[in-house]
């Protein structure tokens, strides 16, 4: 008993030194200076990069720039290539129209109506509310799913815009989008007019002139889903370029032997024929050499005149040499054979050099096999005239241009080689263009002890 009285008594005393003790920690917590601890969450924004155009050429610009005071909440600009691979598959408007029919039809009325009026009324209603959301899911899917053009990288805008045409892109897809609106409402509409029907005729009758009228308006609009699925395909079969991949562009007036020298150079594998825009499109292969991996790409031809007097496809190279990091492989040909004369060439050379002076350079002549001791003069050109760098351009080419010939391989090894050093100081450029990807801070919560 006496063993128990004094364990209850040093327990009493053991938990009153304890609040004792408490007491004056809380005293000696309390002296000291308020103590603030803000914990910090950190978030890793999306790095993105695009490239802002500089005397012609490029310079890498971030986007991922944090508002200050007012949060931004505009949506970000995709600056990665390849958003035409992503697209979504889209059916030709008479396959839905008869796919969301045939749905509609196997709908049945609610269980339990018994009623006749009733039950075909409530039937007709479902069905022709079951074929107006048929009809527009995939409509409105293609409205999601196919991107804004002022999302897209620079490079991927023009090719739409050079592609398709300028405001095309955007029309097609508004089309759409009225399209899928008039089905909603018309459907709605005759929906609710089947459901206040007052006999099993009159049901019936609503019935089939909801389905003839949503029909009517597929067929007259469904047209816009068709020019989308041939927008679809075009936009798929666009090059996707790496932008971090080093690359190198091939560029010259048209018919000089740029395709020659891609499906030399890389996996490419252009149309090789004698007349001017063989190359009707951008076309890419792609370079292994030590065990790296580059991008080459062939561009139509360039003629000699104003940017406003340009087709397509000539501000297709434009946009290619504007948008993406880009080597340039300038080729030449001295011969008179494709049409376009030297003294054009020269003209359109100096005008690139100067328009992409930034960006890395190599000069190819090309078709040497077939050059002449003197050199070549059009009719329109005058021969007397005493233009010395162009004189030199005519029978040499620009200084330190690598000869070559695709049929005598000459100067091909030598090509490669130099193409090699090119891409890698391509590559190196790139890197360190390549900015760091930043932290955010977000504002500091307090926490209090």
């Amino acid at each position: 008993m006496s063993g128990s009285v004094n364990l209850l008594h040093l327990s009493q005393s053991s938990y009153s030194t304890l609040l004792f003790n408490r007491s004056k920690f809380y005293q000696g917590l309390y002296a000291l200076p308020t103590m603030k601890i803000y914990a910090f969450c950190f978030s890793k924004q999306m790095q993105t990069t695009s490239y802002e155009v500089v005397n012609g050429s490029y310079l890498e610009t971030s986007h991922s720039k944090q508002e200050n005071k007012t949060k931004d909440t505009t949506p970000v600009t995709s600056d990665m290539v390849g958003a035409f691979q992503k697209l979504p598959m889209v059916m030709p408007s008479i396959d839905i129209y008869y796919s969301a029919l045939r749905k509609a039809r196997r709908v049945s009325p609610t269980k339990g109506i018994a009623n006749a009026a009733k039950r075909e009324k409530n039937k007709g209603a479902k069905q022709l509310d079951a074929l107006m959301k048929e009809l527009t899911l995939p409509l409105k899917i293609y409205k999601e799913k196919f991107p804004n053009k002022k999302h897209l990288h620079p490079y991927e805008r023009s090719l739409v815009e050079l592609t398709l045409g300028d405001g095309n892109y955007e029309e097609v897809l508004g089309k759409v989008d009225s399209l899928r609106k008039k089905l909603v409402s018309v459907g709605k509409e005759h929906a609710s007019l089947c459901a206040q029907s007052s006999t099993k005729r009159e049901a019936e009758e609503r019935l089939a002139e909801g389905i003839k009228r949503l029909e009517e308006i597929f067929h007259s609009d469904g047209k816009a889903v068709d020019e989308l699925m041939q927008i679809a395909k075009s936009l798929r079969a666009m090059p996707v370029v790496d932008l971090e991949m080093p690359t190198l562009c091939l560029v010259g007036a048209p018919n000089v032997g740029k395709s020659s020298l891609v499906r030399i150079l890389s996996t490419g594998k252009p149309e090789i024929c004698n007349y001017p825009f063989t190359t009707r499109g951008i076309l890419m292969g792609h370079i292994t050499l030590s065990y790296q991996n580059f991008q080459v790409t062939d561009t139509p031809g360039i003629l000699r005149r104003r940017d406003e007097d340009r087709n397509n496809l000539e501000k297709l190279t434009l946009a290619v040499l504007t948008h993406l990091p880009t080597a340039i492989l300038f080729v030449h040909d001295l011969t008179g054979e494709c049409g376009t004369s030297p003294s054009d060439q020269f003209l359109i050379y100096q005008e690139i050099k100067e328009r992409f002076s930034t960006h890395l350079w190599i000069d190819v002549v090309s078709k040497c096999d077939l050059l002449q001791e003197s050199p070549v003069f059009y009719v329109t050109e005058d021969s007397e005239a005493d233009h010395s760098e162009l004189l030199k351009y005519r029978k040499m080419g620009p200084e330190g241009a690598i000869r070559v010939s695709v049929k005598s391989q000459v100067g091909i090894n030598e090509l490669k080689s130099r193409v090699h050093k090119l891409l890698v100081s391509q590559s190196a450029r790139l890197n360190i263009q390549q900015p760091e990807v930043r932290t955010t801070i977000s504002p500091p919560r307090k926490t209090f002890l």
